[in-house]
């Protein structure tokens, strides 16, 4: 006989135990729905082949939208875009090649787009990399700062014609709570003087801010919204490079952990709410407070010219 059999009380103690930890889950995720349908409209979703992305093109593909998956990996995006076809009726979901570690391929990767699209009305960033051990990008920029930070910065340069050109549109670079522990060292953006995973990745989310926050002045007088947000703490696969101390924390603690569908609520909180004021960061679906390193003008003015002249761009 098991000990549930045995004593009854064993079940309300669960029962309570499972009570208390939904409680204290949803003090970290809040539920958000919205009816907004988004019929005509082109969205582009980068990442979109796994966890956060794929939700996030899923949702937007069932309210009508065209949503595009640049995924440098095309066989699992294809794979990907075939699942939400059959989920929902009518997707219209198509792949697109996108390495953003490499600025020939989002050159190629924008040029098929203006030749392919009539229109462009959301521009999702959403791909990354975290806490890898260290590499370099096709153009020699350390990844986590060339991918995360570089990579979004050229690729939406390179689409902002077709954003005005379609506007009402919007920009949503997705960032980190973990900004919270960087900020952008100017002395070493490349990590060539020292390297260490969380310290660049988390430089590289202060980066997501900072652009978005240099970027919504710009924008908006050309009816382009701009904004940050934060996903949460979310099961996907790029904890897969977290050290055994975090991946420890997680199996603890991963009843507070998000799901990959809850993660992209605040995402599209972003894309669909009217009238959200631009240029700010947004937690848990609400606008949040961001570190101070991710709020100062004269950073963010700065980290936009370096950025202009490591691309070798002219971006007013």
């Amino acid at each position: 006989m098991s000990s549930f059999e045995e004593d009854p009380s064993c079940w309300l103690t669960c029962n309570k135990t499972v009570g208390n930890m939904n409680v204290l889950r949803g003090l970290f995720t809040k539920s958000w729905s919205s009816d907004i349908r988004l019929d005509g409209k082109t969205a582009i979703v980068t990442g979109a082949n796994t966890g956060i992305g794929k939700e996030t093109v899923k949702d937007l593909a069932m309210r009508g939208a065209r949503v595009i998956l640049a995924c440098r990996d095309l066989l699992k995006a294809e794979q990907v875009a075939g699942d939400i076809s059959r989920d929902v009726e009518n997707a219209n979901v198509v792949v697109r090649k996108l390495d953003l570690a490499d600025t020939r391929s989002i050159c190629d990767f924008a040029e098929l787009i203006y030749n392919t699209e009539k229109s462009l009305h959301l521009l999702i960033n959403n791909a990354g990399v975290a806490m890898c051990p260290y590499s370099t990008t096709a153009d020699g920029f350390e990844s986590q700062f060339g991918v995360n930070h570089l990579g979004h910065f050229f690729l939406t340069f390179l689409l902002m014609d077709l954003l005005k050109h379609s506007a009402p549109s919007r920009v949503i670079n997705v960032s980190s709570l973990a900004h919270h522990m960087g900020k952008i060292h100017f002395e070493d953006l490349n990590s060539e003087k020292s390297y260490h995973p969380v310290k660049a990745y988390v430089q590289s989310k202060v980066a997501n801010i900072l652009f978005t926050r240099e970027l919504a002045p710009r924008a908006e007088e050309m009816g382009v919204s701009v904004y940050a947000v934060d996903p949460g703490l979310v099961k996907t696969d790029i904890i897969r490079h977290l050290n055994k101390s975090l991946q420890f924390f997680v199996k603890t603690f991963g009843f507070l952990i998000k799901t990959p569908e809850e993660g992209a609520y605040t995402t599209l909180y972003c894309a669909l709410t009217p009238d959200l004021p631009t240029g700010a960061y947004y937690s848990n679906c609400a606008m949040a407070p961001c570190s101070r390193a991710a709020n100062d003008d004269n950073t963010a003015s700065r980290l936009w010219a370096v950025s202009c002249h490591l691309l070798g761009i002219r971006w007013k």
